[in-house]
Formats: structure tokens, sequence, C-alpha cells
């Protein structure tokens, strides 16, 4: 006869599913910064008590709470009213949510964990740029037997890669497949990431068939580096024209991206080193190119 879960075993059962060491919480800086710019702005502190109380429940789930906190600080600070800020700090979270189950089920097909922390937080960032689970997938089984094993690191910069390509108008295929060789012959992240924003940065090019997907596939897989792949003396890669960038939407990326920060916050750039989270891009949200 089976014993039955009394609601006391079920709680512990739930509770010990949760990794303690993977729960955030936000900062007191970040709750004296907010509590600073609601009471500039006018607002109760009733008003903000339901979005801290949702990047607290976050950060309990092993949710980054850094880049929700940014956010309710980018609309304090705009003076947007609270229950505006409630419906994007929810979509955050949904990102986020998403983006740790991508990794846990990469995790489960051999992919290896590394910086957990910025892998949340780029994929988080590639999914509000418009990447999707099924092509996260893709992309792990297109680096498989590569040089070396792939991070779930590298995975996320992948599909933040994937996603800036499409926002250049590149094929999810096209993308897929330029992105997934370079994590198959090694490319870090920062790597895959300048790679996406030179084909952004270049999108007319290969609109107009003055540069081509597959031929860049090919330089890659014969092991040419992503610092080396759009010289002027690469004719053939479309790179020798520099004259086309007006027509990109890439212009200044990198900057943007570290102004935003890792959850559009705005005072926290995404490239810095702190913490070892170089290159990380953040769980951008609302940090999309325009």
């Amino acid at each position: 006869m089976r014993t039955p879960i009394t609601c006391l075993g079920l709680a512990f059962i739930l509770l010990s599913a949760v990794d303690p060491a993977r729960a955030d919480s936000i900062s007191m800086q970040d709750r004296e910064e907010i509590a600073r710019l609601r009471s500039a702005r006018g607002f109760a502190a009733e008003e903000i008590s339901p979005l801290l109380e949702q990047v607290n429940n976050a950060g309990a789930r092993g949710i980054p709470a850094e880049p929700l906190a940014n956010k309710v600080k980018e609309g304090l600070a705009k003076g947007v009213d609270p229950k505006r800020i409630d419906p994007v700090l929810r979509q955050m979270v949904t990102h986020f949510e998403s983006a740790q189950e991508a990794l846990r089920e990469a995790g489960a097909r051999g992919v290896a964990e590394g910086n957990r922390r910025v892998a949340v937080e780029t994929l988080a960032e590639a999914f509000s740029r418009g990447a999707t689970a099924d092509e996260v997938r893709e992309l792990a089984r297109l680096s498989q037997d590569g040089k070396q094993k792939v991070t779930q690191e590298s995975l996320a910069a992948g599909a933040k890669s994937l996603a800036v390509m499409k926002e250049a108008k590149i094929s999810s295929k096209d993308s897929a497949a330029l992105i997934g060789e370079g994590m198959r012959q090694g490319y870090k992240p920062s790597e895959l990431l300048d790679l996406s924003r030179e084909v952004k940065r270049r999108g007319g090019e290969f609109q107009r068939g003055r540069a081509s997907i597959q031929t860049l596939r090919e330089q890659v897989r014969r092991g040419e580096r992503a610092d080396r792949l759009f010289r002027d003396d690469h004719g053939e890669s479309g790179s020798g024209d520099r004259g086309d960038r007006s027509g990109s939407s890439d212009h200044g990326e990198r900057a943007r991206e570290d102004r935003s920060g890792s959850g559009g916050g705005g005072d926290r750039g995404s490239g810095s080193d702190r913490g070892g989270r170089a290159d990380r891009g953040g769980g951008g949200h609302g940090g999309r190119d325009h």
C-alpha cells in the first residue's frame, strides 16, 4: 500500500526542486534607486510594490533579478505609469522562462553548462528579438561534433546572432547554417555576435546577391576566423564594398547594446567584464536596434 503524500511532504518536494544557489533577489542598491525614482516621479509606494514582488518572485525561480529591476528603473526614470511597466516585466519573465527551459533541454542533450547566468540572459534577449525554441534546437544539432564541446553560453550567443541576422532579412535556414558552422569551428560567443553584426550591417549586399551566406559559411568551414571574414581582400564574401553601410539598420549596434544593458535598464552595459560577463549581450528586452 502506497503512503499518501502529505501537504507538508509535497511542499518539501516542490521547494527541493528549486536550487537555492540559483535563486536571485533584487539588491538593496536597486531597491533604493527604485524608491528614489518613485518618489521623484510622485508615485505611491503601493503602486510600485507589485513590481518589486514580481521581480522577487521571478528571482526565487532562478531568473536574474537585475535586468528586471533595471526595466523598472528605466520605466520610472521616464515617468511611465507602473501599471504600464507591469506587462513589460511579465513579457521579460516569459522570455527568461523560455530561455531556462531551452537551456535545460540543451543540457539534457549534452550541451555543457558554462556560464549559466550569461546564457540565460543572452538567450532571453534572443527570444525577445525573434529567435524561436526550434531554432535553438537546430543550432544545437548543427553544432554537434565540432572542434570543441558547445556550452550553453555559446548556444545562447548563437541564438542571439541568428536573431540579429533575421533582423537583416536573412532567412532562418541560412542564418542557422552559418552560425551553426561557426559554433562547430569553435567560434567564441563574441565572435558569433561580431559575425552576425557584420552580416546585418551588410544586409543590403546579401539582399541584392552581391554577397552570399553560402560563400561565407564555406569560409568559416575552412577555418577562417570572424575578424578576417570581412576584410577588403575577401572580395568573394562581398565585404569589399563598404559603401553600402547606409542601407543597414545595424549602425553602432554594439554601442546600443552596451547602453541598453541586460534588461533594457539603460545603466548597465552588456559588454562589461564585470563578474566575468564579457560580451554577455544581456537579456536585453527592449534593446532591439532600429
